[in-house]
């Protein structure tokens, strides 16, 4: 193999074997082109249902459909080479029963080449996880703030302070023990998330968790400051590209109305350039 070759992507077992090493870095991503900027950074990329909220407009991740989970997860796959795809199953895809849960796995797999798929929920989805991954299906758990489940946990808010505690360490055992090769842990108290790390034998990974996860994911639009009105105390913005594309958005506003753009080296001539000249 040559030396310049690129890498090739991780499969699920690869990242499990990463538990307590170098931590695993995913951003989540929605099109070709953001999938192109993160290959071969991102350990995993994930196409998550909070694609309905980022890009649709959507009030929550309630409406998202495997329409547009497929859709993008396409997209999202053209564009890796060396991190490995993980995709959510949409609300409504898998909780009625693991045989339904595997018929929606395979048709998400199978459309978009994806490595695993993420579903949310501890110990209430234990024999729904058991029984894809007996069947070939990899499987990313997530618990903490489910986002699927913000009307029975009451909005957005942190889970797993005071008495909720054993609960939580109570599914992300219970998510082990049937087979996850992962556990997302959100909103979760940083003392907690430390318990839950040591506590399971498969990498935890935090999205408003601990630094001592073995691995963290934020939504890139949020890291990258495309989203100008809220961030939540999680995200970090590693850039401001929704301030810098208003400004952009606003000075070609300004060339067009003062009639400066398109200036002459953006339109053609009356008559074809000589040979090895530029059109």
């Amino acid at each position: 193999m040559s030396a310049t070759a690129p890498k090739s992507a991780p499969m699920p077992e690869d990242i499990r074997a990463r538990k307590g090493r170098l931590p695993l870095v995913s951003l989540t991503a929605y099109t070709t082109p953001m999938a192109d900027l993160m290959d071969g950074i991102c350990d995993f990329v994930l196409v998550g249902d909070s694609v309905g909220m980022v890009l649709h407009g959507l009030s929550s991740t309630l409406d998202v459909t495997m329409e547009m989970m497929i859709l993008h997860g396409q997209a999202v796959r053209r564009g890796l080479k060396s991190s490995m795809l993980v995709i959510d199953m949409p609300f409504g895809s898998y909780e009625e029963g693991p045989q339904r849960a595997f018929r929606n796995a395979a048709r998400l797999m199978t459309a978009t080449g994806a490595g695993a798929v993420k579903l949310e929920g501890g110990t209430v989805m234990a024999e729904t996880i058991h029984f894809l991954t007996q069947r070939g299906i990899p499987v990313m758990a997530h618990i903490g703030l489910t986002p699927q489940s913000i009307h029975t946990l009451g909005g957005y808010k942190v889970q797993g302070r005071g008495a909720a505690a054993d609960q939580l360490l109570a599914d992300a055992r219970a998510v082990t023990e049937a087979g996850a090769f992962a556990v997302v842990l959100e909103k979760v108290p940083e003392t907690l998330a430390n318990q839950i790390t040591q506590a399971v034998e498969i990498p935890t990974i935090g999205i408003g968790a601990s630094a001592q996860c073995d691995g963290q994911i934020l939504v890139v639009d949020d890291m990258l400051g495309l989203f100008t009105a809220f961030k939540a105390k999680f995200v970090k913005r590693f850039a401001h590209l929704g301030d810098d594309a208003r400004a952009a958005i606003e000075a070609y506003a300004a060339e067009v109305q003062d009639r400066r753009f398109p200036g002459p080296e953006h339109v053609f001539a009356d008559t074809a350039p000589a040979k090895g000249q530029k059109a």
